[in-house]
């Protein structure tokens, strides 16, 4: 094949993909709703698309992200290292309980911030039955990379300070993922001591969209359509490599140190190739990876309260007890 030959491509036939029975009638729900969001992208270079859009998913998310139960925790809206941080704590932990959980979240790469920020930090706190810190980096279109990275390294570096490495997990979900991962490669280049444990959902760790998936998935996720987020991605990079390990953390160094992680998916995940490959990388090193692949899910979990989710839940509060229990 010449370097002006498209690579080959199988064609498949226009079909029909039913909900499966194999999943609990709760998740089934969640698929029959069809397609949410999938907004197409404005090209990286018209910033005020770009902020127009963002406002609007915002909108929409938090309709969908506050109907949940009230927190059972206390919240606090505060600033950290210089970077806005919630920090939330279930009322159920102990004042001699020193575990925490470094949230990072999702929107990729340009949302989720704000009240969605605390929203999803909530939520991992009552989850995961942990304290957690959930920064409100900056984001494009006004703050591209790296600065999103350096507000996350900045808070991780008082979450040391704070409890000490041996007490943090960092984790985080979608793009979320991808700034957990860039942390803890960055923290470990810059000489920090690693986080005991990470957890990394459907993790964006290829901004270069090179896997499997982003082709199989495409229409089949039901979050966002399965569509392409290369415009986001090069608004994120802002011109800078998006192979680089601070970008695109799949393409790490491993060897050289990372903690046990676990790694969740969905087989209607349009980043399950990231996971999947993430954990093969982690696993090649040496790291303890676990990997958690759910039935007919798709992108960053089915987002209500299922038996599949709540079991996913339990695996994950699990791996934090055991990871932090020395």
């Amino acid at each position: 094949m010449s370097e002006n030959d498209s690579p080959p491509a199988l064609r498949v036939p226009a079909r029909e993909i039913p909900v499966p029975t194999s999943i609990s009638p709760q998740a089934q729900a969640v698929l029959a709703q069809g397609v949410i969001g999938g907004t197409p992208q404005p090209p990286p270079d018209d910033l005020d698309a770009w902020r127009v859009m963002i406002a609007q998913t915002s909108e929409l998310v938090r309709g969908m992200l506050t109907q949940g139960p009230p927190p059972n925790a206390d919240v606090e809206d505060t600033e950290i290292a210089g970077v806005r941080t919630f920090t939330i704590t279930p009322h159920s932990t102990g004042a001699a309980d020193r575990r925490i959980y470094l949230d990072i979240h999702g929107g990729a790469l340009v949302g989720g911030g704000d009240e969605l920020c605390r929203v999803t930090g909530i939520a991992a706190a009552n989850r995961f039955g942990i304290r957690v810190w959930a920064p409100d980096y900056r984001m494009p279109p006004d703050h591209p990379y790296p600065t999103p990275l350096d507000d996350c390294l900045a808070v991780y570096r008082q979450v040391l300070a704070s409890y000490g490495p041996e007490n943090v997990v960092v984790g985080g979900g979608s793009a979320g993922g991808n700034l957990a991962a860039a942390l803890i490669l960055r923290a470990r280049d810059e000489g920090l001591p690693l986080p005991a444990a990470a957890v990394l959902i459907s993790p964006e760790v290829d901004l270069t969209e090179s896997g499997d998936t982003f082709h199989t998935m495409l229409g089949v996720d039901t979050v966002g359509g399965g569509q392409s987020l290369m415009n986001a991605n090069l608004l994120y990079a802002g011109g800078h490599d998006l192979t680089h390990p601070y970008l695109s953390p799949l393409f790490g160094d491993f060897a050289k140190g990372f903690p046990p992680t676990l790694l969740t998916s969905g087989t209607r995940d349009f980043f399950l190739s990231n996971t999947v490959r993430m954990h093969r990388a982690l696993r090649a090193a040496g790291v303890d990876a676990q990997l958690h692949v759910l039935e007919a899910c798709p992108h960053g979990g089915f987002m209500v309260d299922t038996p599949e989710q709540s079991e996913l839940d339990a695996d994950i509060r699990q791996f934090i007890d055991q990871r932090l229990s020395g």
